[in-house]
Parts: C-alpha cells; sequence; structure tokens
C-alpha cells in the first residue's frame, strides 16, 4: 500500500465513518483490510484502492467501513453505568415521568446488542415497580452485521462469560447447541437501526437517556464536539447522557456539564430544576 492509498483510505473512511486514523494505525488497515481483500478476490490494497476510488462498489465501500469499526463490547462491560442505570438514573426517572408513564432509551453504539440487552435484563428486573410503564431501547450501530447479530441474540461461551452474572445466563438465555440465545421477551424490549453518528439522527428523538459509550474515542476533536452538541439537542431537558470511562465533554461543548458525583453521566448544563444533581437522588 502506497503512502497516497493510505491518504486515501484516511480521507474515506473520515468522510464516511467520522473514524480519525493516524500514521501508526496503518498497520491496522493493512491488516484488517487485507482480509476485504481476501474475501472479495481482491490481489492487493492498491487494487482496493482503486475501486473505492471508482464510486463503483457500493458493497466494497460497505465492507471497508465494516472491516475498520471496532466492535469491542460484552454485557455489563465496565459495570458502572449499569449500576448507575439501576441504582440512580431509574428511580430518578420513575419519579420525573410518574404523569407518562414513558421513558425512551438510544444506546448509540450497540454492536452486537450486549449493552442493550444488558439494560433490558435491569428493567425487568425492575418489573415489580414499572407495571403499566411504556419503555424503549433503541440500539444503533454503523454496522449492519454486527445489527443482525445483535437481532439474532445469540451468543457463543465466551461471549456470554464476559461480563454476564450466572444468575443472569440462567435466568435470560437458553441453549442452542454451542451458544446461548436470549430470552424472546427481552429481545422484544430493544428495537435495533443501522445509523451513522456523523450523519443526522434529529429524527430520533427525544431521548430520557442516552448511552454513546466508547466511540468518540475514534472521532477527531471537531467530530466529536459536533456528535455531542447534536446528541444534546435530542435530549430531554432533564435528560441524561453516558460516555465511555476515556471519554469527556471538557474542551468539547459548553452545552453538557459533568455529573458531580458520578463519571461518564452527563447533562444538559442550561437545565436548572428542584430536583437534587444527579448522583443523589437514589444510592446504591
Amino acid at each position: 500500500m502506497t503512502e497516497l492509498d493510505f491518504e486515501f483510505l484516511c480521507a474515506f473512511l473520515k468522510t464516511r465513518s467520522g473514524l480519525s486514523l493516524t500514521v501508526d494505525k496503518r498497520y491496522l488497515v493493512e491488516s484488517r483490510l487485507g482480509t476485504v481483500c481476501r474475501q472479495s478476490g481482491i490481489d492487493n490494497l492498491s487494487l482496493l484502492v482503486a475501486q473505492l476510488r471508482s464510486g463503483r462498489r457500493s458493497d466494497l465501500e460497505t465492507a471497508v467501513v465494516e472491516a475498520m469499526t471496532t466492535n469491542e463490547t460484552f454485557f455489563f462491560r465496565d459495570k458502572g453505568p449499569f449500576d448507575l442505570f439501576r441504582d440512580v438514573l431509574l428511580p430518578r426517572f420513575l419519579a420525573a415521568r410518574a404523569s407518562t408513564r414513558k421513558l425512551r432509551i438510544w444506546c448509540a453504539a450497540a454492536s452486537t446488542g450486549q449493552e442493550p440487552y444488558s439494560l433490558a435484563m435491569l428493567l425487568d428486573q425492575a418489573s415489580a415497580r414499572t407495571a403499566g410503564w411504556q419503555f424503549e431501547i433503541l440500539a444503533t450501530d454503523i454496522s449492519t452485521e454486527v445489527l443482525e447479530k445483535a437481532k439474532a441474540g445469540l451468543y457463543n461461551q465466551f461471549e456470554v462469560q464476559r461480563g454476564l452474572p450466572i444468575q443472569m445466563l440462567l435466568k435470560y438465555f437458553t441453549q442452542v447447541g454451542d451458544q446461548w440465545q436470549i430470552a424472546p421477551h427481552i429481545r422484544a424490549k430493544v428495537d435495533y437501526w443501522p445509523l451513522n453518528l456523523i450523519k443526522g439522527f434529529n429524527h430520533l428523538g427525544p431521548f430520557d437517556i442516552i448511552y454513546c459509550r466508547n466511540v468518540l474515542i475514534y472521532f477527531d476533536k471537531t467530530t466529536k464536539t459536533d456528535v455531542l452538541e447534536r446528541l444534546t439537542n435530542i435530549m430531554m431537558p432533564d435528560g441524561a447522557l453516558l460516555l465511555g470511562a476515556a471519554e469527556t465533554v471538557i474542551g468539547l461543548t459548553d452545552a453538557l456539564s459533568p455529573d458531580p458525583v458520578n463519571r461518564g453521566l452527563y447533562g444538559k448544563a442550561s437545565h436548572s430544576s428542584a430536583t437534587p444533581p444527579m448522583g443523589l437522588v437514589a444510592s446504591s
């Protein structure tokens, strides 16, 4: 792969997915796109780039973007954001939305579904408190391939062992051959849609809670700011945004402010109410 080929791929991926690549990631590009070449019957990366430049291979364009998208996830990943949902956010919004009995949640980088299904299981466990409520969990990802896996709800032994308590495995999963399938009533709680975060998503909102974890780290500063400000636009005035442990809004936008108690939790900076700070609504 020539320098010009690498520069083209960097620009192509930035435009299509927001992914910001540096020179030190060249080995990663060569490795992942080498697999695309083999699967597509293309002899080398320079020929792949030539086909991308032609603009006549939409299937190849999709394959390149999906190959370069990181889809690392597991059930109850990092634990804290899910304890926060169960112990703080859910009680807070059950009180705040008591008149409408509706709650909308968006998992904006859902990958193979472990994050939204983790939330769905927590909601199921709270069913005694939520009778008559309408919950909507929208899960989106740029990769249609991972979304198909998420919809099926089928996971191998390694995937269900990563973060999933054994009690939940036994309660919510059925063994199918050498895989485990999540229960139909949990799958039914989540709607999966393909979505590219660098494109418009105002039509999806408004949301009470948004999980957008471990995706902004792949964007440059300008793209991060743009995505964060558009996320803010579709949050309810008292809505909550959760980012990954290595992500922050500081230095990127003034539209959001960090919760004083809970790391990774943000609210609209302009929102003022008599409600106590998010981290003080309930204790674990």
